[in-house]
């Protein structure tokens, strides 16, 4: 079976006005291939739309930074480099300030029901506010994360004087309230930052601790769920355009907040596993914080909640309406942090 780049395709099908021809999409991700997420959620989505396409879209993958580093995915997809780049929006702080509320901290309970309710919330007129220039698709969040260290991390005051390798930018500022230090590496440079004595902890999913071999550095777990990390997939704009309106038709039937939320089960179901495997370490303390210190863990995340009001404000947003709007949809999927 032939295949052709994007432009060919649309110059083929203005020549012809015939069925629609055969394209391979450039899918560029920053997670190595043997990561739940290519492994389940991705190859599924691919799987599905090749055969609902009658295998006229099929994907060619580019794993691990092969086309560019982590933070430059979205760039890449919007200029072409990949037709379809997963990203990662809060490794550019300050770029896409609304959608940085889903990364602070106590807001969502759980992954794949987040990941249905973010993209209700932020699709349309968010999406095409931020993110106009490429084509939004999917949202992928991994279960909430939480403190992982050298040394024990039970209440807020533990985390001044750490250099921690935050999630993303917001949780950066988090940290930064807290008294500690951030370390910018993205995941698969946390564990060599550990090693090298540049990071003492990190906050991470406790999927992350096996897949990037953060546990062999990291044996004090604080086991309150806290904050998400949620990824985007987007499509260059040119690439999805040039599909025929059939091919459009399949695309847009996967990127739903159904898919959403399908993309990321897989994820969530390999967190559970690697978290029962670490509570069942002697290895490895997991501490479950009381409920008088998770109050003070909520009340030190009030800054980081107000800093991105600010944010939003500055930018021209109405914070307490988009606050709401997200609250709302996470409480509609029965995954508000209540």
């Amino acid at each position: 079976m032939k295949t052709i780049t994007i432009g060919a395709a649309v110059l083929a099908l203005c020549a012809s006005g015939a069925q629609a021809q055969n394209v391979t999409l450039r899918l560029a991700h920053w997670l190595p291939p043997q990561h739940a997420v290519p492994q389940t959620g991705m190859q599924e989505w691919m799987d599905s739309i090749t055969a609902d396409s009658g295998g006229t879209i099929t994907f060619e993958v580019f794993p691990a930074q092969q086309l560019g580093a982590a933070p430059d995915h979205y760039d890449m997809t919007r200029d072409g480099i990949a037709d379809i780049g997963y990203v990662n929006p809060g490794y550019t702080a300050g770029r896409f300030p609304i959608y940085e509320l889903t990364g602070v901290p106590f807001l969502a309970t759980d992954g794949p029901n987040a990941a249905k309710a973010i993209h209700e919330w932020y699709a349309g007129d968010y999406a095409a506010k931020e993110m106009g220039d490429v084509h939004f698709c999917l949202v992928n969040p991994h279960e909430p994360g939480r403190f992982h260290g050298k040394t024990e991390i039970k209440v807020p005051a533990d985390v001044k004087g750490l250099n921690v390798r935050p999630a993303h930018s917001t949780m950066a500022r988090f940290v930064a309230s807290l008294g500690g230090a951030s370390v910018q590496v993205p995941a698969p440079e946390a564990r060599e930052a550990l090693a090298r004595g540049t990071a003492d902890a990190v906050t991470f999913p406790y999927e992350a601790m096996k897949i990037f071999n953060v546990a062999e550095e990291t044996k004090f777990h604080n086991d309150m769920p806290l904050y998400l990390s949620s990824q985007v997939l987007l499509f260059n704009n040119d690439s999805y355009g040039g599909l025929s309106d059939a091919q459009k038709a399949v695309i847009d039937d996967h990127c739903t907040p159904e898919w959403s939320k399908k993309f990321s089960e897989g994820w969530a179901d390999y967190d559970k596993g690697v978290r029962e495997e670490i509570m069942n370490n002697p290895e490895h303390t997991v501490y479950t914080p009381s409920d008088e210190e998770v109050a003070l863990w909520r009340e030190a995340a009030m800054p980081t909640l107000e800093a991105w009001k600010a944010d939003v404000s500055a930018a021209g947003g109405d914070p307490e309406a988009i606050l709401e709007g997200l609250r709302a949809a996470l409480d509609a999927n029965g995954v508000l942090y209540k």
